[in-house]
């Protein structure tokens, strides 16, 4: 990246890799168009964000006055506690999947290229859900120039593979290449993604605005007609050089499926916190979802954005020295904790 970037053009930059709804990243990709320096070193990067800008806004343009969309949705704004998109080659029974965890009506069938746009999904997982993202299958052959700005809201991806197929090495390593292209990187880390990506990135002279380490799970399909699919697994793996976490499923069978849900629990060091208002019970129906080492003052934002403003204090239940504690905005918060915000 050009050097002499602006602190007005690097604070709209940190908010774009932070915003997660496709209005705001429109918002702060215009804001990082009209602050960053306009040299000749800055026009590649220039061109970049303006394309970007002319895929969302048209993403979010809905449909023309007097006739139909544009085209099918190819952002969908993230909802739930992280949102996971489902990538692999044709017919590796990525809707399949999708359809037995979340029970959408993904359309199924025995020939490439089923799924055309993006299709969202709820995977639940106690009382808090996962939103799957079916994607259609990456290939060169059947370029998704809108890719990059279908897994900006992403927080991980499931890599599904098919053992079965004589091709599946290469298919992945295509795969990995195509995203790699497009300055996204299929990583087996999925812990402190984030610190690094801010780290790598803090040097604005190195860092790219667009470039996406999106966290990698390994999922082998129809474990149900794969013999040995461990010792398979294994292969591919060493094979394959890189270390992805791995699970065996069936979407036919069920087998394994129940394993999804826990483990991205765990991966994504999901917290939930309760949340109840002065004199009255907790509400138990719907947590808010944050990450290992948020604060009070982080939940209290997905409650009310004024919250950053007016917040003092909260009370607290669950983790605290005893019941009802009074903590500050700074606390950090555990999986349990319930939650008094007061303004």
């Amino acid at each position: 990246m050009p050097a002499n970037l602006s602190p007005d053009y690097k604070s709209a930059e940190a908010a774009f890799k932070n915003a997660r709804d496709a209005k705001e990243r429109l918002d702060c990709l215009r804001e990082m168009l009209r602050t960053i320096p306009k040299h000749k070193g800055t026009e590649h990067l220039q061109a970049d964000i303006k394309t970007r800008i002319k895929h969302l806004t048209e993403e979010l343009a809905g449909p023309k006055k007097g006739g139909g969309r544009r085209g099918p949705i190819q952002v969908i704004r993230a909802e739930g506690a992280a949102q996971i998109a489902l990538i692999g080659a044709p017919n590796v029974g990525k809707s399949t999947l999708h359809a037995r965890l979340t029970g959408s009506h993904a359309e199924v069938g025995p020939y490439p290229y089923t799924t055309h746009a993006p299709l969202p999904g709820m995977l639940p997982h106690q009382d808090i859900h996962f939103q799957l993202i079916d994607l259609p299958p990456v290939s060169s052959d059947r370029p998704l120039p809108w890719i990059g700005n279908a897994l900006q809201p992403a927080d991980g991806c499931m890599l599904l593979v098919d053992l079965q197929d004589p091709s599946c090495l290469d298919q992945v390593e295509a795969i990995r290449g195509y995203l790699s292209e497009k300055r996204i990187t299929l990583t087996e880390r999925w812990e402190d993604t984030q610190t690094e990506s801010s780290e790598s990135d803090s040097d604005a002279d190195f860092g790219d605005p667009f470039a996406l380490l999106l966290p990698t799970l390994l999922v082998a399909s129809k474990v149900d007609q794969t013999p040995r699919q461990q010792e398979e697994l294994d292969v591919f793996q060493e094979l394959l050089e890189i270390r992805y976490p791995a699970l065996s499923v069936s979407a036919t069978s069920g087998e394994g499926l129940d394993r999804i849900g826990p483990w991205l629990f765990q991966a994504l060091q999901i917290i939930r916190v309760y949340t109840k208002t002065p004199g009255k019970p907790i509400d138990k129906d719907r947590p808010f979802t944050v990450r290992r080492g948020n604060t009070v003052l982080d939940v209290a934002l997905l409650v009310h954005r004024e919250f950053e403003q007016t917040l003092k204090y909260a009370r607290l239940w669950g983790h605290g020295q005893f019941e009802g504690q009074q903590v500050s905005r700074d606390h950090p918060v555990c999986d349990g904790d319930v939650l008094e915000l007061h303004a």
